[in-house]
């Protein structure tokens, strides 16, 4: 467990006729790296690994879809947020959130909330799962959803075992606070929710794994050795 910090990669340009978000950010306290184009975006998070990435396309007067795509090949697991100028295609795999210009910077922030953690907020972090103990919001490769109490417990107990099988038994009793062993499929149900929060094809899981009839573990990609 550790605490991070909220720093910011905004992809922007200079427009005589709009303001940057910028210098709002940097005001409301966050770590802001700024860049003009693609190419820098690409290096500096091959570099650095920010909590979020603003591309605002509106600015740089670009759909910013291939930006999305490069930044997304080199840090899978991190949110993007796209801004994009009014009539233009609002729907794009590589984004998570788009936003159509013009919106106030508190409308950004809100939007930002989500994927940000502040100062302060304690995470749990387990292979390319992140997950907020504070707010309950779990990131896994680009994915950000805000769990329900007992999917939070849940998600939190297999990260504080990774690799290490959970039975059935003992997940019940932790996630209903129980001596008492009810009905598993009640078990296999917040499983099943839990999986469609942070993998990609929740019917072939690749993090949360079952071994029929005895119980759950978390199955991380091992890192590289070192050579």
């Amino acid at each position: 467990m550790k605490l991070s910090k909220p720093l910011i990669l905004i992809v922007e340009g200079k427009r005589s006729d709009r303001s940057s978000f910028s210098g709002g950010l940097i005001k409301k306290d966050f770590d802001v790296h700024s860049v003009p184009n693609g190419n820098d975006a690409v290096d500096f998070v091959k570099h650095e690994k920010p909590q979020l990435v603003i591309v605002d396309a509106s600015s740089l007067r670009t759909a910013g879809k291939r930006i999305c795509s490069a930044v997304r090949k080199e840090i899978p697991d991190t949110p993007i947020i796209l801004i994009v100028d009014e009539g233009l295609d609002n729907k794009f795999k590589d984004a998570n959130e788009i936003l159509v210009f013009p919106f106030t910077l508190q409308k950004l922030l809100n939007r930002i909330k989500p994927f940000v953690q502040r100062d302060g907020n304690a995470v749990l972090e387990a292979g390319p799962i992140t997950l907020d103990l504070s707010q309950r919001w779990v990131t896994c490769n680009g994915k950000n959803e805000r769990l329900t109490p007992r999917l939070f417990v849940l998600m939190k107990t297999l990260m504080q075992k990774p690799g290490k099988l959970i039975k059935r038994e003992e997940l019940f009793k932790t996630l209903w606070e129980t001596d008492y062993v009810g009905d598993m499929r009640s078990l296999d149900v917040h499983v099943s929710w839990l999986r469609k929060a942070i993998e990609k094809d929740p019917r072939n899981p690749e993090y949360i794994k079952t071994k029929r009839g005895v119980g759950y573990y978390l199955d991380l990609p091992e890192k590289p050795k070192k050579k």
